[in-house]
């Protein structure tokens, strides 16, 4: 008989499952929820780009590709990426470009070409869940940079976290739980703040172009990469175009980067499906606008149901609102999600995001009917 207890690593044992998708999997076992858990556009895939991957299957377009992706994309990407952020992106250019397996896979490549056991990454609090267990992964310890509660965070909250150890600062803006967009000034001081102590940048943006009206400066996306190329930009085609099951993404930045983060690939994904790759050139072409103006009215309609009863953050990117449970109702993000289960709506709790328990997550990519339904069920709980 084999222990496969006793064979199992020390980092599976500090490993958690994720709680996304334990709450995921429980509303599968529910009659019709309101479910506001999941972060996945309620929109299906815009025809155009389901056609280009049909359209590549059937030109036998099914193989692998090289590790980088094919060149029809990585060249569609650099440009996108050097218009609007004045980067020279190319092969024997100061940045490249790689096509990954989803942005997830992106931060995973990042995490073991920058990070070795004992060293440390700097993560806010809240985070996107992977942040803090892919650095487990990597042998490397998270760092929290709290950012409560207004979940900005700022060089002035990083520069007392940095230490000869730290490797990376991970940032995620529009952020995810709590939809919030930082601000150029925030971004450039977070810039000199990294490239004063030798410390990369890994900014996370997934949610680009679902930035709203009021996160945008003069109608432009807020990064750090118009501040620097020194950093490494992940984003990808999940959330923008409602490719999440593709498993599409892109990782720009040096190039020495983005060559080591390439032979990690070889080694574990090998390549982004090639059916898909060919369909992202024709997403990159595809006009989303109005999907996004859907959205900010949904965000609208999150911020006048619940913004009165609790503190929020204003959520000016992304599909999700972090509203506090109420301190009066002695609550804990937790109990508060079990309330809601009772009455048929699904929430996240804060402490799937946090070393907190203090807030809930709330995913408002769902139909405007069934979104009402449910604030008005989270509304009346909070009252």
């Amino acid at each position: 008989m084999i222990d496969i207890e006793a064979l199992l690593t020390d980092r599976m044992e500090a490993m958690e499952p994720s709680g996304i998708r334990r709450v995921f999997e429980l509303a599968a076992k529910m009659k019709d929820p309101v479910n506001f858990s999941i972060g996945q556009p309620d929109f299906d895939v815009p025809e155009p780009i389901k056609q280009a991957a049909i359209d590549a299957i059937r030109a036998g377009r099914n193989g692998y590709t090289i590790t980088q992706g094919i060149p029809e994309l990585r060249a569609a990407v650099a440009d996108k990426l050097s218009a609007e952020l004045g980067w020279e992106i190319g092969p024997e250019r100061e940045c490249d470009v790689m096509i990954t397996n989803g942005t997830s896979a992106g931060l995973l490549l990042a995490y073991l070409a920058l990070a070795e056991p004992g060293d440390e990454i700097i993560i806010p609090d809240p985070y996107f869940v992977s942040y803090p267990q892919v650095a487990v992964v990597a042998g490397a310890r998270a760092v929290f940079c709290g950012t409560y509660p207004d979940f900005r965070m700022t060089a002035a909250r990083l520069e007392p976290l940095i230490t000869d150890r730290t490797r990376f600062i991970v940032l995620n803006s529009p952020g995810n739980p709590s939809g919030v967009v930082l601000g150029s000034d925030e971004l450039r001081d977070i810039v000199d703040l990294c490239e004063s102590r030798g410390v990369m940048l890994l900014s996370d943006e997934i949610y680009d172009e679902f930035t709203y009206a009021d996160g945008r400066e003069d109608g432009v996306f807020p990064t750090p990469g118009r501040f620097t190329s020194q950093c490494l930009i992940l984003r990808g085609f999940s959330k923008t175009w409602g490719m999440t099951g593709w498993r599409l993404g892109y990782a720009v930045g040096p190039s020495r980067l983005i060559r080591e983060m390439t032979k990690v690939n070889q080694y574990s994904f090998v390549c982004a499906p090639h059916m898909v790759q060919h369909a992202g050139v024709v997403a990159l072409r595809t006009d989303m606008s109005a999907y996004v103006a859907a959205y900010e009215r949904k965000r609208d309609m999150v911020v006048e149901a619940l913004g009165g009863l609790t503190e929020l953050a204003h959520p000016a990117g992304a599909f999700y609102a972090f509203p506090q449970v109420p301190p009066r109702l002695g609550l804990s993000g937790d109990a508060f999600f079990r309330k809601a289960l009772e009455r048929n709506v699904l929430v996240i709790p804060g402490n799937i995001f946090s070393q907190r328990d203090t807030h809930i997550r709330i995913s408002y990519a769902v139909d405007d009917a069934r979104l009402a339904k449910g604030l008005e069920v989270l509304a009346a709980l909070m009252k």
